[in-house]
C-alpha cells in the first residue's frame, strides 16, 4: 500500500537549512515505510511561495486558489512532516499563519512529526515549548522524537543528527503504517481519519473518487 506524506516547510531563504532538514527527515521516513513493506509518495509545501496568498487570506477573510489547494494537501493526507526556522524562540510567523490557516479538524489524529532548525542550540527547547502545544491544541498524534538542528549540526562530524532523524523518521513511519501492521483477522485495524480541509468538501480518507463524487453531489 502506498501512503502520502505532506511536508511542510517554513524556510524562508534559498537553498534552506529548514528544506535541507526537511528533505533528510523524508528520506530516513521513505527508507522506514519501505522497511514496513509498504510505500510513500511525498508531497512538498515551500510556505513562501504562499506568503501573498496567506497575507490575502488573512486580511479578506477568502482562502486564495493556491492556499485551498494547499489545504487540501495537509487534510487529505496519510502524515505530516513540519518544519520550521527558529524566530524570536519560536515558530515563524509565516509557518503561524498557514497553521491558522487550516481547519481546526485538519491534522485531528494525524501522525505529525516535528522539526526546526536555528543559528544556535539555545532555540533547540522550541520543539516541546511552541511546536508541540501548537499540534497537540490540533488534535495531532505528535510522534516521541522531534528533531532540532543548528547551524553547526549540519556540519558536525558525530552520528548526532543522523540518530535523532532516523529514530524520528522510525516512530512516524511506525505511526503512519500502524493500520496495517497487524495482521487481518487477529487484530482490529484502527478507523481511517476522517479528512477535514476546511474547504467545503468534508472526505473520507483521501481518494481522487471521493473528492470528485463530494464535488458533483
Amino acid at each position: 500500500m502506498t501512503r502520502r506524506i505532506t511536508v511542510v516547510t517554513a524556510g524562508v531563504s534559498q537553498p534552506s537549512s529548514t528544506r535541507l532538514l526537511a528533505d533528510r527527515l523524508t528520506d530516513a521516513t521513505r527508507a522506514a515505510v519501505g522497511a514496513r513493506g509498504e510505500d510513500i509518495v511525498v508531497d512538498v509545501l515551500e510556505i513562501r511561495d504562499l506568503a501573498g496568498d496567506l497575507a490575502m487570506t488573512m486580511t479578506t477573510g477568502v482562502p486564495t486558489p493556491a492556499l485551498v489547494q494547499a489545504r487540501e494537501r495537509v487534510s487529505t493526507a496519510d502524515g505530516l512532516i513540519a518544519v520550521t526556522p527558529v524566530f524570536t524562540a519560536s515558530y515563524s510567523g509565516l509557518f503561524k499563519m498557514f497553521v491558522d490557516a487550516l481547519d481546526a479538524d485538519a491534522v485531528r489524529a494525524m501522525p505529525v512529526l516535528v522539526a526546526a532548525t536555528a543559528g544556535t542550540s539555545r532555540h533547540s527547547l522550541v520543539l516541546d515549548h511552541a511546536m508541540r502545544p501548537l499540534f497537540a491544541f490540533l488534535g495531532a498524534a505528535v510522534v516521541p522524537t522531534g528533531v532540532f538542528a543548528a547551524t553547526e549540526d549540519f556540519g558536525a562530524v558525530g552520528p548526532e543528527l543522523g540518530d535523532r532523524i532516523r529514530r524520528a523518521a522510525d516512530e512516524f513511519a511506525a505511526a503512519v503504517v500502524t493500520d496495517r501492521a497487524a495482521v487481518e483477522g487477529f487484530v482490529p485495524t484502527a478507523p481511517r481519519r476522517t479528512a477535514s480541509s476546511g474547504n467545503g468538501v468534508s472526505t473520507a480518507g483521501s481518494t481522487f473518487e471521493s473528492l470528485m463524487r463530494a464535488q458533483l453531489d
